[in-house]
This record gives structure tokens, sequence and C-alpha cells, in this order.
């Protein structure tokens, strides 16, 4: 029986969150991509808490964006991601692509979160 799609993208992300985990002083940024939107998460898995959190449903970026689910989206969620973690002091996370391939709208989010100064 041939795996689904979204089993393929299950058991790569299962397959990374053994090896990824976000603490105190390195937390991990999550991203998590439906077809009609994105969201990134800096969660601190030590004590099971959301940081920071942006998605193309926030209010600053939700009137500036013809549509949630295509790059330059991506890259604003990324560089918006970005400015509110350094604003909470974090600069340093570690990146979890959620199963997704680091291709495309994630990779998009990943390159503009990094330029606009966080270090992963």
């Amino acid at each position: 029986m041939k795996a689904t799609r979204k089993q393929l993208t299950q058991r790569r992300h299962f397959r990374i969150r053994r090896r990824v985990e976000g603490t105190g002083d390195r937390p991990r940024l999550a991203v998590f991509r439906s077809h009609k939107h994105i969201y990134a998460q800096v969660i601190d898995d030590e004590k099971q808490h959301t940081l920071v959190a942006a998605s193309t449903l926030d209010k600053d970026l939700k009137s500036n964006l013809p549509s949630g689910g295509n790059i330059s989206a991506s890259t604003a969620v990324g560089s918006l991601i970005a400015k509110r973690a350094l604003e909470q002091g974090i600069s340093k996370v570690v990146f979890d692509r959620g199963g997704n391939l680091y291709h495309g709208r994630v990779k998009a989010l990943a390159e503009a979160a990094r330029e606009a100064g966080l270090d992963f």
C-alpha cells in the first residue's frame, strides 16, 4: 500500500522532532503550512510555552497581502516573526520545518527570518 503525501509529511515531521528540541536558550522556530496560510511560532519546549507567533492571519499582514499562500506572504511572516523574537530578546533558534521540504514557502520564511536577524 502506497503512503499518501500527508503520511509522508507526518513521517518526516516525527523524524525531525526526534532530533530538534527547543530550550530556553535556543527555542524552536516551528513552521506550519496550509494551502491558504503559513504560521510560525517560537516555542520553548522545556516549559511547553509559545514565546512568539506570527502568521498570514495577523492584522499587521492580512490587509497588505493579496494571498496568504504564496512566497511573498511567507517572506513577510518570516521577517515579522524575526522582528517579534528580537523584541523579546531571542536571537538564536533551531528551525523546525514541520515535515515540509525545505523549498518554496518554507525556505522563503526561513531566509527572511535570517535576513531580519535570527540566527539558525
